[in-house]
């Protein structure tokens, strides 16, 4: 089976608030069993004109399993705690 990745773009306008979000989506990553492959850290562009803000890759048994998660209660919450915090930019991809 092929695991499923969300994969995020996010620019951050209230960092304050997003910190609530941040609570909320990690209690829940971890009720859906998701590996944190990166959160945040450095990040150069290589090629093109991308200004990228914070990136997140998550990592789930099954793309079916990363449309849960997004479609969660859980994650639901987090996301109406995110309102006014930042810009997402999500997808989710069939992965190896």
């Amino acid at each position: 089976m092929s695991s499923g990745y969300i994969i995020a773009w996010v620019d951050v306008t209230d960092p304050q608030q997003y910190e609530e979000y941040k609570r909320w989506s990690s209690a829940a990553i971890q009720a859906h069993g998701a590996e944190i492959c990166v959160r945040g850290g450095r990040v150069e562009t290589l090629e093109g004109d991308w200004q990228p803000g914070r990136i997140v890759v998550l990592k789930f048994p099954s793309f079916q399993a990363a449309r849960a998660f997004h479609d969660s209660p859980e994650y639901r919450r987090a996301r109406e705690a995110r309102t006014g915090a930042a810009v997402m930019r999500m997808i989710c991809v069939e992965g190896l």
